[in-house]
């Protein structure tokens, strides 16, 4: 290697929000992306993008019109330096019906298991809820979702519904969702480029007849409502409710499945920077399906996201 190319330094601008800013560049990150010779340099959006720069890379997470202008005004101008993500496939996951649509067409060779996405219907009024979980034959419990999924307070405030009441008491649109028993354990995939980290989370518990009998549970709970149950709220003997979960104890997919996915989402999606929560059917371990798809989600809580950021934004300007 020579002087030259070991002194090549290249500057990512990145435009995020005050929140994303805190959570995403952090001094770890910093500091190890100089180390590589990537300065991370702030974008300010009050400004025009033409007027900032020089830039390498440009990398993104603000989403009104003006901004997307801006990012096309730029590219226009500078073809050669490239854009993660392009606004076009970001749009198609900030809405929680053609973000699973995605699914259905991924091609993947995954051997003895299968990728799938729920049950799912939009019902745009609250007079046609009802004959709408007929028509898909969605039963008790139902998950209902906002139809937005931007990062906003209200794409957050999702909620499962046990009977008819709830289901009336639901705002519209909005989009429900086939329940699947899944042992308590959501399969968090980290996609950055080519590199994909699966980690496990603690999610819903499994819910039988006879458990939402015995709690009594009833009307519409949010998810934050069955997450802070309590321990009088569990039953050893409980189906769903069998005390504290042992995480330790749940088998990862294999990686070979975990990048197969990655690979074929990311491609599919025409995007390098995704998670995507993945849950197993209780009834059919080969069976997984998709339940959700996040644009530039939180890194930090990745296994050495500084690392792994940094090979990928030198991947894509060494090109």
């Amino acid at each position: 290697m020579s002087d030259q190319s070991k002194t090549k330094r290249y500057r990512i601008g990145y435009a995020l929000s005050p929140k994303k800013i805190k959570t995403f560049i952090l001094p770890s990150l910093l500091t190890h992306a100089s180390q590589r010779g990537v300065d991370l340099v702030p974008i300010d959006p009050e400004k025009p993008l033409i007027e900032q720069g020089p830039y390498d890379c440009v990398v993104h997470k603000l989403y009104d019109p003006d901004w997307t202008h801006q990012l096309q005004q730029f590219s226009a101008q500078n073809p050669n330096v490239p854009v993660i993500d392009s606004p076009e496939p970001i749009s198609k996951i900030h809405d929680r019906v053609s973000m699973l649509e995605v699914v259905t067409r991924l091609n993947a060779d995954l051997e003895d298991d299968k990728v799938e996405a729920p049950k799912q219907i939009l019902v745009s009024d609250s007079e046609t809820l009802w004959n709408a979980m007929e028509t898909m034959e969605l039963g008790f419990p139902v998950i209902a979702k906002p139809l937005e999924a931007n990062g906003s307070a209200n794409s957050h405030q999702l909620c499962l519904v046990f009977d008819e009441e709830g289901l009336r008491s639901l705002p519209t649109p909005t989009v429900l969702q086939g329940f699947v028993n899944h042992g308590g354990v959501v399969f968090k995939v980290y996609v950055v480029g080519s590199h994909a980290t699966c980690v496990k989370r603690k999610s819903l518990p499994d819910f039988t007849e006879e458990t939402i009998k015995m709690k009594s549970l009833k009307g519409c709970l949010s998810f934050s409502q069955i997450s802070n149950m309590n321990s009088s709220d569990y039953n050893e003997n409980d189906d769903g409710f069998g005390g504290e979960l042992d995480l330790e104890r749940v088998e990862m997919p294999s990686e070979s499945f975990v990048s197969k996915v990655a690979e074929a989402m990311r491609k599919e999606l025409g995007l390098n920077l995704i998670n995507f929560d993945m849950i197993r059917d209780a009834k059919d371990g080969n069976r997984y399906l998709v339940i959700d798809i996040n644009y530039f989600p939180g890194y930090a809580k990745m296994p050495s996201f500084e690392s792994v950021l940094t090979d990928f934004l030198l991947s894509v300007v060494e090109k």
